[in-house]
């Protein structure tokens, strides 16, 4: 191939990519009271190995304790569910889905949110062969790695974007400590 049919093949490949929005993945930018923080996970030790990587390839001092200079990134709900998706004729499981939800929050070393409580969600379904039971153990920690990773992924996205917008951030966590209309109590339930 000549020259010129490999540059115009290069900069077409160059520009496609620049017009779907493709960018590499750049580090982290945290709010400025971010930037040592305490991570603290209940029963999830790979979400905090990965937590604490990322952030500490980002730049940000990861410390080993809270103290009052220190921002706090507290996740006290971070569990996986397996539930059946799809069941076939013979009543016998032919999918599932892999759920995985966590719930985190971040004050600052004086205990004022920086970062309201909030929930991310995912799930992966999978197919189900009954013949190969190990195989499907395999599958869903498999599945269960996936999902950790991205879920780092999801929260450091979310912690970005409080940077962004500390505003918006201080609004909502200021919403959440005042009710804005209190419901007289019922004396009926529904449960």
């Amino acid at each position: 191939m000549s020259r010129v049919v490999k540059a115009s093949l290069l900069l077409m490949s160059v520009l496609s990519l620049a017009a779907c929005g493709f960018h590499l993945r750049q580090n982290v930018a945290l709010p400025p009271a971010m930037q040592h923080v305490h991570v603290t996970v209940v029963n999830n030790n790979n979400l905090l190995r990965g937590l604490e990587r990322t952030l500490a390839a980002s730049g940000i001092n990861v410390e080993e304790k809270a103290s009052a200079t220190t921002a706090e990134l507290n996740i006290p709900v971070a569990y996986f569910s397996t539930d059946t998706l799809t069941v076939n004729g013979a009543a016998r499981v032919t999918e599932y889905t892999v759920r995985y939800q966590v719930q985190f929050e971040v004050h600052d070393g004086t205990g004022q949110p920086l970062v309201p409580r909030q929930r991310i969600d995912l799930q992966r379904d999978f197919s189900y062969d009954p013949t190969n039971t190990i195989g499907t153990t395999a599958q869903v920690e498999a599945i269960q790695g996936s999902l950790n990773d991205d879920m780092v992924t999801a929260i450091l996205l979310r912690l970005q974007a409080a940077g962004r917008h500390p505003g918006q951030t201080a609004a909502a966590a200021a919403a959440q400590e005042t009710p804005q209309d209190p419901q007289p109590a019922s004396s009926s339930s529904t449960h």
